[in-house]
């Protein structure tokens, strides 16, 4: 399997799905009735594009959109990521400020814009009474909409075992190639590409990702 083989099934299974279980689901059928190396393949590269969005300013673009710092968040974040399918990937992995660009990302904000109502009533003299907040759903964003991703990475083991061979041999067979993994993020063996930086340093974010920046105020 080539590179154009692995974006041709994850972007198959978004068009053949609906939500992100069945997709997960189809992408092991599919893997399923592949040999062994082919499923290598895959994760072969499904590790190479993680490894392009492995980058500070990825990093920062995670951190500001979804308003925290995690580790295991961000690996999932770059799964969501690589899942939304060649053209959106490749507009972002080596960019990512134009994240922006993305109608997944656009809906977030629409979102984030509609969780909640806020109503003021204010007395006769004109000083303040009463303010309700309301909530229009119970969660900020659906988890379907959610820009993390975690299961996406894992639809290989299951068709690799299913070869008869150990689940655990597969990252030892994707390193075989060459391939190394810089998840999991900020270990001692994985580095992200680029220098790190502060992200609260308003200037310095708006020098990286000044569409971000403008986006949310910053300049």
């Amino acid at each position: 399997m080539d590179i154009d083989g692995f974006w041709e099934l994850v972007e198959r299974s978004a068009r053949e799905t609906g939500t992100r279980q069945a997709r997960v689901a189809w992408l092991k059928n599919q893997l399923s009735g592949l040999p062994a190396e082919e499923i290598v393949d895959y994760d072969v590269w499904f590790t190479v594009c993680a490894n392009r969005a492995c980058s500070w300013d990825m990093y920062a673009v995670f951190w500001t959109i979804t308003g925290f710092g995690s580790s295991d968040g961000f690996e999932y974040f770059v799964n969501w990521l690589i899942s939304r399918g060649r053209d959106a990937f490749e507009k972002v992995a080596d960019c990512p400020d134009r994240i922006l660009e993305l109608p997944e990302v656009q809906r977030l904000f629409e979102l984030s814009k509609n969780f909640s109502h806020e109503r003021t009533t204010w007395g006769r003299d004109g000083k303040f009474r009463l303010r309700r907040v309301t909530r229009i759903r119970r969660e900020l964003w659906p988890s379907e909409d959610y820009p993390k991703f975690e299961s996406f990475a894992y639809v290989t083991f299951e068709p690799y075992k299913a070869t008869g061979l150990e689940t655990d041999g597969l990252g030892d067979a994707v390193r075989a190639r060459g391939v190394h993994s810089k998840f999991p993020f900020l270990t001692y063996h994985a580095e992200p590409d680029g220098e790190e930086w502060d992200f609260a340093d308003e200037a310095e974010f708006a020098r990286r990702l000044p569409r971000l920046a403008r986006h949310y105020g910053l300049t």
